[in-house]
């Protein structure tokens, strides 16, 4: 899934930066307190809000993929079913054996492979997901009472869903680079963007066991769908939407939870700074989420990642084989029950969680 998807930090930009959750009042304005119970009012729908916090999100993101970079890249490999890396997966140290490999045949730069394109994606998709969930939560959540965990999870559903709506051609071309296991040419932007577009069922280079049989309105749907042009960069899109909404919904829905939790007046005194309350008041008297400690957001972030993690993993599963679809077998395109039913005939159950490991290792650090 997604999403991969894989895999940004829950945290919203205002606990991020320091700031304590704040809500519309009533004269339309913006209620935000700072550090140090500053009563200063921010306006979260004003350009310069919108900016800074987009900023700081594509930089967070683009820092947190940097540092799992080889894990990614192995995890993809695992997922996808890599014919030259399947030995390695269901042990406790494939991942290890599998990066120390890589490194020998293609050095540093093989356990970075696809990292280019994984940086121009990550920016763009980690600024929308968080100015999307501001946006859509200062619109869904609008004061105290409307605090809800239904509220919540819809809020951070409908973030992911739009940053992977406008990103995810480049996630597909990520992953096409990563899965690349030739050691003699290194694929350009350009050469696998044309080798995407061009690609049509029956001219794929690597092979597969043969595609499982579809059924009659499956058939009848296939042939009204383009053979090629920029529907190959959606491969795999319907499970990333799929994954997104347990992905993105649990990750911020976990994430406001444990914080709520961090805040209660048992634990305040140790996990918030300031004084020893869950909330404090502003100027006008309207109550405010006190400001967590850097402990206790990055607790909080990582228990978050590992919740949507595991909820979501199975589909992201599936994408990953979707996603490769063109360059195994005879390239046509699969769809989500044919993809797991050929999992489930390749590995079993196992196979829906193959690489788990190395996502709980990655995205605890990145949550947080």
């Amino acid at each position: 899934m997604t999403l991969s998807q894989q895999d940004l930090a829950p945290a919203s930009p205002e606990q991020r930066a320091g700031k304590a959750i704040s809500y519309p009042a009533g004269d339309g304005q913006t209620i935000a307190s700072t550090r140090a119970g500053s009563h200063n009012k921010q306006n979260k729908q004003s350009l310069d809000y919108v900016l800074r916090t987009g900023l700081a999100g594509g930089l967070a993101g683009c820092a947190a993929k940097t540092v799992v970079g080889p894990l990614d890249r192995v995890k993809i490999l695992f997922q996808a079913s890599s014919p030259q890396f399947a030995k390695y997966t269901g042990s406790w140290f494939g991942a290890v054996t599998a990066m120390r490999d890589i490194n020998r045949q293609d050095g540093m730069r093989g356990l970075f492979r696809g990292h280019s394109a994984t940086l121009l994606r990550i920016f763009p998709y980690a600024a929308i997901k968080f100015l999307a969930y501001e946006q859509i939560r200062s619109v869904i959540i609008s004061s105290p009472s409307q605090e809800t965990p239904l509220r919540r999870l819809l809020s951070g559903s409908l973030a992911g869903v739009t940053s992977v709506f406008f990103t995810y051609p480049l996630e597909l071309i990520r992953v096409r680079l990563a899965f690349e296991t030739k050691h003699h040419t290194r694929t350009s932007l350009s050469s696998i963007c044309s080798q995407i577009y061009h690609e049509q069922p029956g001219k794929a280079s690597v092979t597969s066991p043969a595609p499982l049989s579809t059924s009659p309105p499956a058939a009848i749907s296939s042939s009204f769908t383009p053979r090629s042009g920029l529907v190959n960069f959606y491969r795999g899109f319907s499970p990333t939407i799929a994954g997104m909404l347990p992905y993105a919904g649990m990750s911020f829905l976990t994430h406001d939870t444990v914080n709520d939790l961090l805040r209660h007046p048992s634990l305040a005194p140790y996990t918030t700074i300031g004084p020893n309350s869950s909330l404090r008041s502003t100027s006008s008297g309207k109550p405010t989420h006190s400001v967590l400690t850097y402990w206790a957001e990055l607790l909080s972030g990582g228990i978050a990642g590992l919740v949507s993690q595991t909820a979501s993993y199975p589909l992201e599963v599936i994408r990953r084989r979707m996603q490769v679809g063109g360059v195994v077998g005879d390239g046509h395109r699969l769809r989500i029950g044919e993809t797991a039913r050929r999992i489930w005939v390749e590995k079993g159950w196992r196979g829906f969680w193959v690489g788990l490991g190395i996502g709980y290792f990655k995205v605890v650090p990145m949550a947080a």
